[in-house]
């Protein structure tokens, strides 16, 4: 299951995928999707990923997909290792 998470117009994430050295940026324009078995635990990790810049989010099917042409950018995975940036 995933948590997704939305981000307001001020909001700038950097994080770097500890696997491929990737650059990783989330913002207005994107949806994060973070692994998580229940809602408590995808919240808990969008507070430890973003502390507490992001708009909303959302478990598994709460999600409307349908509102991802609001997200220029669309769905982007947290990989599983990663390092913060900002």
């Amino acid at each position: 299951m995933k948590t997704y998470v939305t981000f307001g117009s001020d909001h700038f994430h950097v994080i770097v995928n500890s696997e491929t050295s990737e650059r990783i940026v989330f913002d207005k324009d994107c949806v994060a999707a973070i692994k998580a078995e229940n809602r408590n635990e995808g919240r808990n990790k969008a507070f430890d990923i973003f502390g507490p810049e992001f708009c909303m989010e959302y478990f598994d099917k709460e999600f409307k997909k349908d509102s991802l042409c609001y997200f220029s950018r669309g769905i982007i995975e947290v990989p599983p290792r990663f390092n913060i940036l900002t």
